[in-house]
This record gives C-alpha cells, sequence and structure tokens, in this order.
C-alpha cells in the first residue's frame, strides 16, 4: 500500500532528474569551452636572419655585332681580275682584298702627265713672255694693250697647268683605286662578287668586321623600374653610362671570361617594342666571341646594402600589407614588411625587419600576432 507522501516524493524525485541531467550538460560544456581558451601554444619553425648585401641580376638576349662593320665597295669601274684573300680570315687595315683590271686606269695616267708636262712647257713659254713683255712696258717700247695679253696668255697658262695636275692627281687616284683595300683591321666575310664578273663603282665586294672589341644589343622592357632609372641619366648631360658592368652567358649556360661595360642607352623608349635599347661592349682579343651570335646580358640592375634575405613562403598577408612573424619571448609579433625582388630564389626584405630577428618560417598560418608559440625546431628560445 503506497502512501500518498510517497507518491508526492517519487513525483518530484521524476521532475527532478531531466533538470541535474541538464546542469550536468551545461557545466561539461562549460568546462569544455575553458579547455578551449588554454590550449597549448601552436608550434612554430624558426630561423635567425642576418642582414647581407645582395645583387639584383637580370639576364637580357642580345645579339653580338662587331664594334666596325665596313661593306667594302668597289671605287671604280672594271672587270673583278683577282681576290686576294681567304675568306673568313683576320685582315689588317691597308691589305689589298682585291683587283680590278689596271690597265685603262694605267692609261689615263699617263696621258694625264703628258698633258701635264704639255701644260707646264705652256706655262713656262708664256711666263718667259710675260716677263719680257712687262720690262719693254715699262720702257715705253710696247703698248698697254701688248702688256695685257701677255698678262692673260700667262694666267692661262697657269690656269692649265692646274687643270692637267688636278687631272693627273685623279688618274693616280682611280688607278689606287683598283686595288681595293681593307678599310679597318677585322675579319672578312665572303666574297659578293666572283673574279671575272664586271663591277661598277659602289658595288659591294665583301665586309669586313672588327671584331676587338665587339659589341652586343640588347633590350630593356620599359616598365622595368631600372629602365627609367637609365633613361633619366641618360638625358642628362653629366651622364657616363660606362658605370655599369655587364657579363656575358652563351647558350650553354657558360659565363665569358671577361667582363664588359655597358656604353650606350637610348634616351627614348622604342614605341613599335616598349623597350630601350642598350648596349654594351666587351673585349675579344682571341676571337671567341662572333659577330651574329646570340648570347645573353647578364646585369646588375641593383646592389642591395643591408638587406634580409628569406624564405618568399615566410611572408603573408596581413591587413596592411605583406606580414611576417617572429618569435620573442615566448609569442609571435606580426611585422610589416617593404619588399624587394626575388633574387636566386630569396625575397629580399628592404624594411620591417631587423638583423638577429628569430623569424617563423613555418606554421605562421596558424598564429596571430601576440598569440603564445612553441619553437620546435630545437634552437634557444628567449623567454
Amino acid at each position: 500500500m503506497m502512501y500518498p507522501s510517497s507518491h508526492r516524493f517519487s513525483g518530484r524525485l521524476r521532475r527532478g532528474l531531466p533538470l541535474a541531467l541538464l546542469a550536468t550538460l551545461v557545466t561539461a560544456c562549460s568546462d569544455e569551452g575553458g579547455g578551449q581558451q588554454e590550449r597549448p601554444p601552436s608550434p612554430v619553425t624558426t630561423t635567425e636572419v642576418s642582414a647581407e648585401t645582395a645583387e639584383h641580376r637580370v639576364d637580357y638576349p642580345g645579339r653580338i655585332r662587331g664594334a666596325t662593320e665596313v661593306a667594302v665597295r668597289a671605287r671604280v669601274s672594271g672587270i673583278l681580275e683577282e681576290r686576294r684573300y681567304d675568306e673568313g680570315t683576320a685582315v689588317e687595315a691597308g691589305k689589298t682584298l682585291f683587283l680590278i683590271e689596271p690597265e685603262t686606269y694605267e692609261d689615263n695616267v699617263k696621258a694625264a702627265k703628258a698633258e701635264l708636262a704639255d701644260a707646264e712647257a705652256q706655262n713656262l713659254r708664256a711666263e718667259r713672255e710675260w716677263e719680257r713683255v712687262e720690262g719693254l712696258f715699262e720702257r715705253n717700247a710696247v703698248s698697254e694693250r701688248e702688256r695685257d695679253q701677255a698678262r692673260a696668255d700667262h694666267r692661262a697658262a697657269q690656269a692649265r697647268l692646274e687643270a692637267a695636275e688636278s687631272s693627273l692627281s685623279g688618274a693616280e687616284r682611280q688607278l689606287r683605286y683598283t686595288r681595293v683595300e681593307a678599310p679597318v683591321s677585322g675579319l672578312t666575310s665572303i666574297e659578293a662578287i666572283t673574279e671575272g664578273n664586271l663591277v661598277n663603282v659602289g658595288d659591294v665586294l665583301t665586309h669586313v668586321i672588327q671584331h676587338d672589341p665587339v659589341h652586343v644589343y640588347f633590350s630593356l622592357p620599359e616598365d622595368d623600374a631600372t629602365v627609367q632609372r637609365i633613361a633619366r641619366k641618360a638625358q642628362r648631360a653629366d651622364a657616363d653610362p660606362t658605370e655599369r658592368s655587364a657579363d656575358l652567358i652563351f647558350r650553354d649556360g657558360s659565363a665569358y671570361s671577361q667582363s664588359g661595360k655597358v656604353d650606350f642607352a637610348d634616351r627614348r623608349i622604342d614605341p613599335a617594342t616598349g623597350s630601350v635599347q642598350m648596349r654594351a661592349v666587351f673585349p675579344n682579343a682571341d676571337g671567341l666571341l662572333i659577330p651574329g651570335q646570340f648570347v645573353r646580358v647578364r646585369l646588375t640592375l641593383e646592389t642591395y646594402e643591408d638587406v634580409i634575405l628569406i624564405d618568399p613562403t615566410a611572408v603573408g598577408q596581413g591587413p596592411e600589407g605583406p606580414q611576417v612573424f617572429t618569435v620573442k619571448d615566448g609569442q609571435a609579433k606580426a611585422h610589416s614588411v617593404k619588399m624587394g625582388p626575388v633574387i636566386d630564389g630569396k625575397q629580399v626584405i628592404l624594411e620591417g625587419l631587423s638583423d638577429g630577428s628569430e623569424l617563423v618560417i613555418n606554421g605562421q598560418v596558424a598564429v596571430g600576432d601576440g598569440a603564445p608559440v612553441n619553437v620546435t625546431n630545437g634552437g634557444d628560445q628567449e623567454g
């Protein structure tokens, strides 16, 4: 038999059980939330950075040309009798390369010499006549008209003599031109006209290319910041483009043993290509550099003093732009940085990171500014 009081107690017990369970769950959730706020420091990997000097070098495609490239042309007409050089060999300035038939020009020289001899004789005769008539005129032995005629004849004879001398000089010059000589020292190219053919004045017979030194022409894109500096500098009257050195890289990746100098920078940007024409000069005493050869010009665009070089993956994006994290006293600290170029796979940091800082290089995506961290790379940590 159940008493009324027992019924009331069991009812209260059944109604209280859900409330007790709810209170237990709330307490458990509160304990779990407190555990999240007190989670352990995030593991990170760090490295100590140091300031150093870095050179920003860029390669540009270029083409070798001789410092002087001269088209050897015929200066007289005639049959090309002989080639007196080996194609592709080096020649000295003044060496005879071709011989054009000289007989006609030798005859012209002989005729000019005869004409000169006749003019000299007539001039001598007119000069003596003038001296004789002038003396007679002073003694009133001849008329003024006779004196004037003798003087005119003398002047005409002098003019003819000068013309004869000029004709002989021209004929001798034409005869010299039958021997086509190298205008400069350098490498010869293939002959353009073979022996036995008729050549006319102005015909190209071959080319001579001065190969020591050589010029290498290359272009810099207009959006390169260095181009802007070079262009502005070139516009100054005191500009000295030779201050910038250059290196030469062959197709196989090997480097030329001697450095060159940039000796020309165009003062304008080519609107057709959007680039600035540049030229570097390289010594080539051993003839290793061949005109027409494709190479790469390695230019040192900028030298950075006391900068930090880091792995690019260590840089993240913060509210104010690029940022990195360092560790001090067991806490991560965010630093906004100013970046330079990437050099040999390393990011140049110009500002925002100091020498000796402990840079976070792994695990930085899971930390925030001021968050506790645990350095796991075994290095010493402050605090």
